[in-house]
């Protein structure tokens, strides 16, 4: 039986799974670090890994407890209600709970302490997620003439996001832009549709509170740790 040992783990700003972008590349803003176990810190085996502009992350889907399988998943982007085929997914329900991201390679930091750290943007993934492999992406990994089905192709419908910048207190410019392009992407499940509801997600220190009417998200509030009522 094949064992899978993590070599590294994520460190993001992402501290629970609502409201990570729904695949990598969608919000380039998003910034992570690659931070390997203390047995794979050689800086040997990253020989050569600067001469590429973007990697392969092969990763676990760590938080997803589920005993068991299913042969089929609904999709969110089905409504919530259509099943399909486990394999003709996404779905991080399945038989090996395994993800796969390319993502930007922005840096090597070489780190007395933490041994070579790889600096990422455009991720997916969780805080603390576990990596498993890494693998350079190559020209021929993409293909522009591929049919994706039932998934919305990158570049879609984004919601339009309204908030009142006044009164969101000293949060910079950069977290602002990100904060902006992660609520584009609509990060309720897509059978949601209640312009009622308010929504809360977390975000490095912040915790986002957003409702939704239409294609309008509204920004209610934006709290930081040190943010009193």
């Amino acid at each position: 039986m094949v064992r899978l040992k993590p070599i590294a783990h994520i460190k993001s700003d992402f501290p629970e799974k609502f409201g990570i972008p729904r695949q990598s590349g969608l919000v380039g803003g998003a910034k992570a670090s690659v931070v390997f176990e203390e047995e794979y810190r050689n800086p040997e085996a990253l020989r050569g890994l600067e001469g590429f502009s973007h990697i392969w992350i092969i990763w676990g889907f760590s938080a997803n407890k589920r005993d068991g399988w299913s042969p089929t998943v609904r999709p969110p982007k089905l409504g919530g209600n259509t099943r399909v085929g486990v394999f003709a997914s996404r779905s991080p329900y399945r038989p090996n709970a395994i993800g796969m991201s390319p993502v930007k390679l922005d840096a090597i930091e070489y780190n007395a302490e933490a041994g070579p750290v790889l600096h990422i943007s455009g991720g997916d993934m969780m805080d603390g997620t576990p990596v498993y492999d890494i693998k350079p992406y190559v020209p021929t990994d993409s293909l522009p003439e591929a049919i994706t089905g039932f998934a919305e192709a990158p570049g879609g419908a984004h919601l339009q996001v309204q908030m009142n910048r006044e009164k969101l207190g000293a949060i910079p410019d950069g977290d602002i832009a990100v904060i902006c392009a992660l609520l584009r992407e609509d990060p309720r499940p897509a059978y949601h549709n209640d312009p009622e509801r308010v929504y809360g997600m977390n975000y490095k220190e912040y915790e986002i509170k957003f409702n939704v009417s239409g294609n309008i998200l509204r920004v209610m509030d934006i709290r930081t740790a040190d943010k009193q009522d």
